[in-house]
């Protein structure tokens, strides 16, 4: 049996001397050295090729920052474009990050391609031409990239495609929807196949696809790339989160399902998940406010969270809308929101912002229903209350609500929050845990239809 040859990569080369390789380089002349620069076989690590089992459906890269995912998936593109597909999709998590990451980033396809590309037959394919307005990468032998951002899943209604790339999966917005409009579009060739790119978080998506025997997952950290990245760096993010939650998901890509001692688990919020076209009719909706009261880009988040209770007492959680505002901006977009649902009232917390928070809202618009609320107990205590609910199944999520607010970011907080020792606070589970404790722990639990009928009609006292 004839022993395979090993790989001359990159780390061959760093254990060499600097003069030797300083003289291989001479000895290879200007061009091969620019073909070198640019051969992804002698630069990329082992882990970041794809796998050699012909079974695989997906190969879910699921590494922390730094890994060298970017680079993984449009190096992928660009063999599979080598390898003759002609029509790829490549999916981001927002319009924005196609153009900033998957095209001009630093990994993305205009910094791994060139202009001297051959494809597998040894045909010229060139450089991709990019348009903007069409969304789309385009090689002189004709394969074309095309791009689509997470938000919108509906423009993956139509076309078809042999093979995708999707990077950052676990922070997509309508991540389920998405996927399964991709998987519509994977039809041409022989055995369409998709590159996934990720940092962990337990969603269910990625909860479904780790559990898939046509996955195959390569895991990384960020140390595994410590070689292209500053030593500064390394070192700052392994003082501070080296043993921390956050440095497990984020460094070591640990998918952490939920903290010991949570409050809510996986199979609750697994069970209380209904479909939008199941939700209905509400008897009062609030939208609730954990206000940040500075706006800076080191500011807390402002927890937005929208959510209904119905006639038998049954609260929904409607929507997440969580974002790093101005005071003016949450209370617009608290209004807005307000409006588009037909809510009875605005809770906001004002332990930090006090009548500052009213004033705000009121001078956005006077007209709206505002409640004060001040916490007076702990996080813990008042979220206590609100996970029994759960458990008895009184509080439902709507999942993949149709304007996007999706509820992955939420549920991940409620799965990790720890009360003792967390840093940073829990913005979104605030919100939603003030929304639930108004509608379901203030006496609303059953809204008294006949008794506010008999009231209006002067028939009780």
């Amino acid at each position: 049996m004839k022993t395979p040859t090993k790989r001359i990569t990159a780390d061959t080369l760093r254990q060499l001397p600097p003069a030797k390789v300083k003289q291989l380089f001479t000895q290879l002349g200007p061009a091969k050295v620019d073909e070198l620069q640019h051969d992804w076989s002698f630069w990329g690590r082992d882990a970041q090729f794809p796998p050699t089992d012909n079974e695989w459906n997906t190969w879910l890269i699921n590494a922390g920052r730094g890994f060298g995912k970017t680079r993984c998936g449009a190096e992928w593109v660009r063999e599979q474009v080598k390898n003759g597909h002609k029509r790829i999709a490549c999916v981001a998590s927002t319009n924005s990050d196609i153009e900033r990451v998957m095209v001009k980033g630093e990994s993305g396809f205009l910094s791994v391609c060139w202009k001297h590309d051959k494809d597998n037959k040894g045909k010229l394919m060139g450089f991709p031409e990019w348009s903007p307005t069409k969304r789309s990468l385009t090689w002189a032998n004709g394969a074309k990239v095309e791009f689509y951002s997470a938000e919108e899943p509906e423009r993956l209604r139509g076309p078809q495609f042999s093979a995708a790339w999707c990077d950052e999966l676990a922070a997509w917005n309508k991540d389920i929807d998405t996927w399964q409009m991709l998987q519509f579009c994977l039809r041409l060739g022989k055995h369409p196949r998709v590159c996934v790119t990720t940092t962990p978080k337990p969603t269910k998506l990625m909860r479904e696809l780790l559990k898939n025997p046509k996955t195959i997952v390569t895991s990384g950290s960020t140390f595994d790339n410590a070689a292209n990245l500053a030593d500064t760096y390394l070192v700052a993010v392994k003082e501070q989160y080296e043993g921390t939650r956050i440095g497990r998901q984020e460094l070591y890509a640990e998918v952490l399902e939920e903290a010991e001692g949570a409050l809510w688990t996986t199979a609750m919020l697994d069970d209380c998940a209904i479909k939008h076209a199941d939700l209905p009719d509400l008897a009062r909706i609030v939208v609730a406010l954990d206000p940040a009261v500075t706006s800076n880009a080191e500011s807390d988040m402002t927890g937005i969270v929208v959510a209904g209770i119905d006639i038998n007492g049954i609260a929904y959680v409607l929507g997440d809308y969580t974002d790093r505002l101005s005071p003016q901006g949450w209370a617009s977009k608290a209004i807005q929101l307000y409006n588009y649902y037909q809510a009875d009232r605005i809770v906001a917390e004002v332990n930090q912002g006090g009548d500052m928070v009213k004033t705000t809202i009121h001078g956005e618009d006077d007209s709206v229903s505002y409640k004060a609320v001040r916490a007076s107990r702990g996080k813990f205590a008042r979220a206590e209350p609100v996970s029994a609910l759960y458990e008895r199944g009184l509080v439902k999520h709507v999942s993949n609500p149709p304007d996007g607010a999706s509820l992955n970011e939420l549920e991940t907080q409620m799965r990790t929050w720890e009360p003792l020792g967390r840093v940073g606070s829990p913005d979104r589970l605030d919100a939603m845990v003030w929304a639930i404790t108004d509608l379901s722990l203030n006496g609303y639990s059953k809204p008294q239809l006949t008794l506010a009928y008999s009231s209006a009609k002067g028939l009780s006292k």
